[in-house]
């Protein structure tokens, strides 16, 4: 036999008639943990018999012979005084027994009559819903106290039909369930949480099921919004709508486009079923833009845009329309050595791009700014010729040469134009950002390279040879450097000569050695092309030339000499 928390009696067999499923079939055993540590004897009509004002105890004749203890704290009020007075009658329950004193409860009695107020009016066929707040638990199940419209009630949720977890924080946890069974002879009330939940998910994944099968437009509410998109409530169902389903241009931050609370069109797009997760999609309630895009435009159309966002690597433009296009760092300007869009460009300006590639299936567009600019070459070109002479600074210098800026083009000063003096190098003459002026060589339209020079500034020493040697002169060189089509040497005056293998004359070119000095007739020397030929075998010619017009002179002399001579005489 068991006892319920209004002290009355049943029957094993009484409590299995309770009839909650296999899941419950234990729980006659679970309602007598629930009861086990209370002799319960019922309620009782009392009459208080002592009030002792130094002691927080009440003694209450409940009949039989018996006084029972009330504490005080259960007849107090709000304002610490005791709604009841010595000799009133009160309505008790008897909770249990302490030394053969009953142990009695005013507040279980409003209970336990709240509790047969319940049952009395219970209709299976409307069982209600409860909202209550956990008081106690047990092995079975937790104690739920009803609130709002059954404030007071005491009802019993076992821990199959909970549906959460136990915590040792649970009591005191605000709960919802239904009625799904009453025992009008125990006066018991087994309430469910987990028929409440699958109902509701059923009631969710018909709604989702009607959802993705109509495949239409409704107005959801935006419940929170996250890092990584939107949940939105659609009739009653909470989906996400990820930050890549706002909008066509591509992932964006919905705090800064959206405010919780706020009404949205979407589209349901994806159900996972393992998860109970709903995809929601704001762009797939929308019109695709790109879907008109390939009759509006096309690659080489010039379009006004507004600049979006500026990273070191490129900027995003808006074209309106939630098209967005991307100008890589590359197409800013035609400036190659651009360290950053944001010197060139800044967020809300607008800009003409051109657009250089449309990708539809991936849904990408690139622009260029720079094609719609004047070309630096194109300008350098018209304003200059060969021959000029330019100020610009060092941009880069590297082991061939060094470029230097003019204006907005850059042009390559070779090495070997840096001086007359070859072992000089630009890395030995200048530093980056040093200010040089040079002379223009080559204007390379087909390459639109620019060529330049510093040492065309400067007087050459061939220039300087040729205002004190002419064709014919005699000079004396030093072997430099040995070839197969001749040899190199150095003049007195520091300048290079070439003498080729057929100019060497008698002399052979295994006999001879760097360092070496011979003498040699300048066969002609090229200001232009900077350079010198040497002849060893026209030095012969030349002095037998030079011997004969000595001795033609003295032979002259002598006839001249006799004729005058024999007229005189």
């Amino acid at each position: 036999m068991l006892k319920d928390l209004n002290g009355k009696v049943h029957s094993k067999k009484a409590i299995e008639a309770m009839d909650l499923g296999e899941e419950d079939a234990d729980f006659a055993s679970m309602f007598e943990a629930s009861v086990k540590s209370e002799k319960s004897g019922g309620t009782a009509e009392g009459i208080i018999v002592s009030i002792p004002e130094d002691e927080d105890g009440i003694l209450v004749d409940v009949g039989k012979k018996q006084e029972g203890l009330l504490w005080k704290s259960e007849i107090t009020d709000e304002n610490g005084e005791l709604i009841f007075k010595l000799g009133d009658k009160i309505t008790v329950a008897i909770t249990g027994y302490r030394n053969e004193r009953p142990a009695l409860s005013y507040k279980k009695a409003l209970r336990a009559k709240k509790v047969e107020e319940f049952v009395a009016n219970y209709k299976e066929d409307d069982a209600p819903l409860i909202d209550g707040v956990i008081i106690g638990k047990n092995k079975g199940g937790y104690i739920v106290e009803g609130t709002e419209t059954y404030a007071g009630v005491e009802f019993f949720l076992p821990k199959s039909q909970a549906y959460m977890k136990d915590t040792p924080t649970i009591v005191g946890k605000k709960v919802q369930a239904k009625v799904i069974k009453v025992d009008k002879e125990s006066k018991s009330i087994v309430i469910s949480r987990k028929v409440l939940i699958e109902a509701d998910r059923e009631k969710k994944k018909e709604i989702i099921n009607t959802l993705l099968a109509k495949d239409e437009m409704i107005e959801g509410t935006i419940k929170k919004i996250t890092s990584y998109g939107m949940f939105v409530d659609v009739g009653g169902v909470d989906g996400l709508v990820h930050y890549s389903e706002i909008s066509y241009k591509g992932p964006v931050n919905p705090s800064k486009l959206y405010d919780e609370g706020e009404v949205v069109v979407v589209k349901a797009i994806k159900y996972d079923e393992e998860k109970r997760h709903l995809s929601l999609s704001i762009k797939a309630a929308m019109e695709d833009p790109w879907a008109d895009l390939k009759e509006q435009l096309e690659v080489g159309d010039a379009v006004r845009v507004l600049v979006s966002n500026i990273e070191p690597y490129g900027a995003f433009v808006d074209l309106g329309n939630d098209i967005e296009g991307f100008l890589h760092v590359s197409e800013v300007s035609w400036d190659k050595n651009i360290k950053h869009p944001k010197d060139y460009i800044s967020v809300d300006e607008e800009i003409d791009v051109e657009i250089v590639e449309m990708d539809f299936e991936k849904r990408k567009l690139r622009v260029s700014l720079k094609n719609v600019l004047p070309k630096p070459f194109e300008t350098f070109s018209r304003e200059h010729k060969t021959g000029d002479v330019v100020t610009g600074k060092v941009a880069t210098i590297t082991n061939f040469g060094a470029f230097i800026k003019i204006g907005n083009i850059d042009g390559l000063l070779h090495n070997e134009d840096v001086s007359w003096d070859r072992s000089v190098k630009c890395r030995d003459a200048f530093a980056e950002g040093d200010e040089v002026e040079v002379k223009i060589i080559k204007i390379d339209r087909d390459n639109e390279k620019i060529s330049l020079s510093k040492k065309e500034l400067e007087e050459s020493p061939i220039e300087k040879f040729s205002k004190t040697h002419q064709n014919g002169d005699i000079v004396k060189a030093t072997i430099r450097d040995k070839k197969e089509f001749g040899i190199f040497v150095k003049l007195d005056d520091g300048v290079d000569a070439l003498i080729r293998l057929e100019d060497l004359g008698e002399k052979k070119e295994d006999e001879l050695e760097i360092g070496e000095e011979l003498e040699a007739a300048i066969v002609f020397i090229d200001t232009q092309k900077d350079r010198i030929r040497l002849s060893v075998k026209r030095v012969a010619r030349i002095q037998e030339k030079a011997d004969l017009e000595e001795y033609n002179d003295d032979s002259t002399s002598t006839l001249g000499d006799i004729l005058k001579d024999q007229l005189k005489k």
